[in-house]
């Protein structure tokens, strides 16, 4: 479970301030996969950070209950003269993860071949990503932060992708970040909106979307009427 408390970010740019998060207080519900949608700008990225602990807000709290992953497929954290089996070693001795256990893992989820053990400034963009996506699935937490990356890859990888995300699901929460509206639909219970730096959460994720669909057409919901 997760509670943000006062929770404030905003961002200046040429003098123009980019409100993120106003006075946010929020428990997200234990044990769902919680949709966070938004316009591009809104801050979701940003949100998530926040949550993952890799960004301070300029106010206010996260208190995290249980184990949160970094952001699910970030690889921006990679060393990229160390090779790819080098990198999930590294990060499986952070979290007190068997090596051997997580290093078989994602060599054979991010089906890399034998570029699994070249450095990974040597990799594509895509290659970094499943990758990064392996390596975040063979760690069980207790809320997944997930932020745009079950697209990667081919329709058969995305497909193995979403199938081991639902497995991690059935036993883990998530805050789920996705373009995929139909994505959302499948795999999350509850939603959230993040607009104008506040949060509006629905139980069910199909109000979520309706809402959201609602705001990129540049109109309130009706019943915000």
């Amino acid at each position: 479970m997760i509670e943000l408390s006062n929770l404030s970010k905003t961002y200046r740019l040429n003098g123009v301030a980019k409100i993120v998060a106003r006075d946010i207080s929020f428990t997200f519900p234990a044990g769902e996969c919680v949709a966070l949608m938004g316009a591009n700008g809104a801050g979701k990225s940003t949100m998530l950070r926040m949550i993952a602990g890799t960004l301070q807000p300029d106010r206010g709290e996260v208190i995290r209950h249980g184990s949160v992953s970094w952001p699910v497929g970030f690889a921006g954290s990679f060393h990229g003269d160390m090779t790819g089996a080098q990198n999930v070693k590294f990060v499986a001795r952070i979290y007190g993860v068997d090596t051997d256990d997580m290093v078989d893992f994602t060599r054979e989820f991010s089906q890399l071949g034998s570029h699994f053990h070249l450095p990974v400034r040597t990799y594509s963009s895509g290659m970094k990503s499943r990758l990064a996506f392996g390596m975040s699935m063979a760690v069980k937490f207790d809320t997944y932060l997930i932020d745009e990356i079950t697209a990667v890859g081919d329709g058969a990888f995305q497909v193995k992708s979403e199938a081991i995300l639902r497995e991690r699901l059935k036993d883990s929460g998530a805050i789920f970040v996705s373009h995929s509206l139909e994505q959302m639909e499948r795999l999350c219970t509850s939603g959230v909106v993040l607009q104008n730096g506040r949060f509006f959460f629905y139980a069910r994720v199909q109000k979520a979307i309706e809402h959201y669909k609602h705001t990129m057409a540049g109109n309130l919901p009706p019943w915000m009427g």
